[in-house]
């Protein structure tokens, strides 16, 4: 048995920095779960084709949503999979093509904020402070990945709505009902 905090790679990278700073912000909201522990599915569908598809790592934003991986198929490398956010308030949304893509958004210190319209990022106002350890961020995913972040998090979202959006909504559909 492995003490890997999941079997993706860079998510365990991620996590070993995590765990070095300590318990402060890095990215506007960001923080990691308990990885596959939460059923970010639920409330969705009951179908466990649809709950078995995301794996879910962290949340996405201080009131509750959560960040995962879809299962779009069955490759082995869990990292390119398709980064989805569920709302905490509803919406399903396209996030990221893969997780390098999220760490870059990620490295911006933007507001998540999914709605029932999809995903999008919230530049913060020009008197909010940066996440504490944003800095520390911003050097450890040039170092680990050779990552800087984009000038915008949603021209990297826009890209993966234009890849997998129309899938995805129409995967959803198979599944949710609407009550």
């Amino acid at each position: 048995m492995s003490d890997a905090y999941s079997p993706v790679p860079e998510l365990n990278r991620l996590k070993e920095f995590d765990e070095r700073i300590g318990n402060h912000y890095y990215a506007n909201g960001f923080e990691l779960l308990e990885f596959d522990k939460l059923d970010a599915a639920g409330g969705y569908s009951d179908e466990q084709e649809f709950v078995d598809s995301f794996l879910c790592f962290a949340y996405a934003n201080s009131s509750g949503s959560l960040y995962t991986l879809w299962r779009i198929d069955d490759r082995e490398d869990l990292a390119t999979l398709p980064v989805v956010v569920f709302g905490d308030e509803g919406g399903i949304g396209i996030v990221a093509k893969d997780l390098r893509d999220l760490f870059r958004q990620l490295a911006c210190d933007w507001w998540q904020w999914p709605s029932w319209g999809g995903a999008q990022f919230m530049k913060p106002d020009a008197d909010d402070e940066p996440s504490p350890r944003h800095g520390e961020y911003v050097a450890w995913l040039h170092e680990t990945f050779g990552l800087t972040p984009p000038d915008d998090p949603g021209d990297l979202l826009d890209a993966a709505v234009d890849e997998f959006g129309a899938q995805l909504e129409s995967w959803v559909d198979r599944f949710y009902e609407e009550d």
